[in-house]
């Protein structure tokens, strides 16, 4: 069980769902070609994909391209459905920080034959998460730096005032679709500045108020050798 250290104590992170935003940062969109969305765009993570801090992302056999995606995420602190946006805060429990690692030569090949890019994204290792939750009384997400690093070099960096829906939106968005359980995720979506993961490389993720999460890199040929 993955636990996260919470208040005086911990929190086990055991979510039915991983919920992602698409393209929530402009600049992000128009760096990977994309208009800016008029509404959220979501997709799923499989929570197999977890790991804590401290960890190791494994690159898998099955893609050359691998890249990081700093986010914010919203860990949901009990079930709902049709939330409104006014009482949406209601239901959150904290925030953390999530690495939506992403597979981007598989996401491109899916894309181009209409296919669902699922498996970009749903690698085992491919959502650490961490260092802590802070608890959504002690921190206001709506202007946070939030940034990243591989190997001492910061890759992206931006705000968390830059996203184009904001939480609230998301959460009444969402949970028109789908019942949000608690424990459930919400990424909340990238900035831009996303780029590659070698062997080798040592990742550290930022959140103005959260802390730094930070993950290794390993080869899945690596290990099986």
């Amino acid at each position: 069980m993955l636990r996260l250290p919470f208040r005086d104590g911990f929190y086990e992170i055991n979510p039915s769902k991983i919920i992602c935003l698409g393209r929530n940062y402009a600049e992000h969109a128009k760096e990977l070609g994309h208009e800016v969305p008029k509404e959220p765009v979501i997709f799923l993570k499989p929570p197999s994909a977890l790991i804590g801090p401290n960890q190791t992302i494994i690159l898998p056999k099955k893609s050359r391209e691998v890249h990081h995606e700093v986010e914010l995420a919203v860990i949901m602190g009990k079930r709902g459905k049709n939330i409104p946006r006014e009482r949406a805060m209601d239901y959150v429990l904290g925030y953390t920080i999530l690495l939506d690692i992403t597979a981007r030569d598989l996401q491109w090949k899916a894309k181009r034959k209409g296919l669902p890019w699922t498996v970009a994204k749903g690698f085992d290792t491919f959502a650490p998460i961490g260092p802590r939750i802070v608890p959504k009384e002690e921190l206001d997400p709506s202007d946070l730096e939030i940034g990243l690093k591989v190997n001492g070099e910061v890759r992206q960096l931006s705000r968390t005032s830059k996203m184009i829906f904001k939480i609230p939106e998301i959460i009444e968005y969402i949970s028109s679709i789908m019942t949000i359980e608690k424990g459930d995720i919400i990424a909340t979506g990238t900035p831009e500045g996303v780029g590659p993961l070698r062997h080798g490389d040592t990742v550290e993720a930022w959140i103005e108020g959260i802390g730094v999460l930070k993950e290794n890199v390993l080869a899945e040929r690596s290990i099986l050798c």
